[in-house]
């Protein structure tokens, strides 16, 4: 892995809350090209809607790149420009590709530096794209404290790992062909728990309840305990949500690892 020189203290100062966005690495070939061309594709169709304002994207490795760089976020660049091509104009030799005439944004990427610290994830996990900031990249200890996704589900978080509990955010899974993405996931002994945060302007029409209802049920029929708490028990009683969650917790034998 070619090695970058360490984010200044300029960066820091001036653009701590500026967006930014982790991106996947899943092959060595394509940091290569990341590192010589300076520029990063998404599929426009699974794009974070913000992708325009987004200043700053840091890459995560997977487990290609070895037991030094894996599952870790240790570089970040600022975003200089964006346009949207079709693939086969991104990459012309991969004539053959299924997805040859699908748009992508392309990121054109100013120097590539190395953060203060390299960003673990505590566990395998699947990683598409995580919105953050440039401060959080800056200081985060792990993945999951890289996410900003909502002012409930920050508040929700902190009060987890007050408690010592300690969930993977935005935790993806698939339960009979469905992806579903988990707000929180807690590993137990004996089961998981999905724990979701529900804004009161979404997930109290009818077609969201309904919608809601069908997911719990799914989930719940391959052994996940569901637990949904609105917006307006975070704000008003964490406490009582988090007794909730810890009870949930002892019934399933406690933590798992």
């Amino acid at each position: 892995m070619k090695c970058f020189k360490p984010v200044t203290e300029r960066v820091v100062v001036l653009h701590r809350d500026s967006p930014a966005l982790v991106g996947i690495v899943p092959r060595k070939e394509l940091w290569s090209l990341i590192v010589e061309q300076k520029w990063y594709h998404i599929p426009v169709e699974s794009a974070p809607k913000n992708i325009n304002d987004v200043k700053y994207l840091a890459f995560y490795f997977p487990s290609v790149f070895g037991k030094d760089f894996r599952f870790t976020v240790r570089y970040f660049a600022d975003i200089k420009d964006i346009d949207i091509k079709k693939r086969i104009q991104l990459f012309p030799q991969e004539e053959t590709h299924r997805r040859r005439d699908k748009d992508y944004f392309q990121l054109f990427l100013g120097s590539i530096k190395e953060l203060p610290n390299p960003i673990p994830s505590k566990r395998w996990r699947r990683i598409v794209h995580i919105p953050t900031t440039l401060k959080r990249l800056l200081i985060a200890e792990e993945i999951n404290d890289l996410y900003w996704t909502s002012q409930l589900e920050e508040k929700m978080y902190h009060a987890l790992k007050k408690h010592n509990i300690y969930p993977e955010r935005q935790y993806v899974v698939f339960v009979d062909r469905q992806c579903y993405f988990l707000d929180f996931c807690i590993f137990c002994k004996k089961g998981n728990v999905d724990l979701e945060c529900d804004g009161e302007r979404y997930h109290t029409l009818p077609e969201s309840l309904a919608k809601d209802r069908a997911r719990n049920n799914q989930l719940t029929s391959y052994g996940w305990s569901v637990l949904r708490f609105l917006g307006k028990e975070i704000r008003a009683n964490i406490g009582n949500c988090i007794k909730i969650v810890e009870r949930t917790i002892n019934t399933l034998k406690g933590l798992g690892v």
